[in-house]
């Protein structure tokens, strides 16, 4: 039985694991200079949270098995930082988590990922989210949503949740 929770302060080095072991895969996918290890340390995560990255988890027999943060934007709600355990991946843990914080939230939501991490950007053409076309306008994005180098950037992409009955275009 799984069960998603907002998860606390107490939680980081879970998280961290979590974030960290699934990151995995982004090694030899992303450019070589956008990759460190760990992928994020705790200052970073610790950033993230003081910027109002609100993480929820998915738990499965009372063990974390994945986590999605949840960041309010001025206009927009902003999906970061989606992981699962690999040991866990291709079980439904991320459609969980993701349809919990799209249940909860009516803004317009915008979630970025590496350009090359085809397995995300299908994951999130799945669950509702449609590819931001224009090279320019996902770069206006980036830049006014997110607070990211240069590079990533450039080797990003963004995807917008497509809320039935919208009228706005983006």
């Amino acid at each position: 039985m799984h069960r998603v929770r907002p998860c606390g302060d107490q939680e980081t080095a879970s998280i961290l694991h979590i974030i960290n072991t699934a990151a995995q895969a982004y090694r030899g996918v992303i450019p070589q200079d956008c990759w460190h290890e760990p992928y994020m340390s705790e200052p970073e995560f610790q950033r993230d949270l003081n910027a109002g990255i609100e993480f929820w988890g998915c738990e499965i027999d009372d063990k974390l098995v994945g986590v999605m943060g949840m960041q309010h934007v001025r206009d927009v709600d902003l999906i970061r930082h989606a992981y699962v355990l690999p040991s866990h991946q291709r079980h439904g843990v991320g459609g969980i988590l993701i349809e919990h914080l799209c249940r909860q939230h009516a803004r317009r939501m915008l979630v970025g990922t590496w350009s090359d991490a085809t397995w995300a950007i299908n994951f999130y053409q799945r669950n509702g989210f449609e590819l931001i076309s224009s090279p320019q306008r996902k770069a206006e994005l980036l830049k006014g949503y997110w607070t990211i180098s240069e590079r990533q950037i450039e080797t990003s992409v963004v995807l917008e949740l497509k809320r039935i009955g919208r009228d706005a275009e983006i």
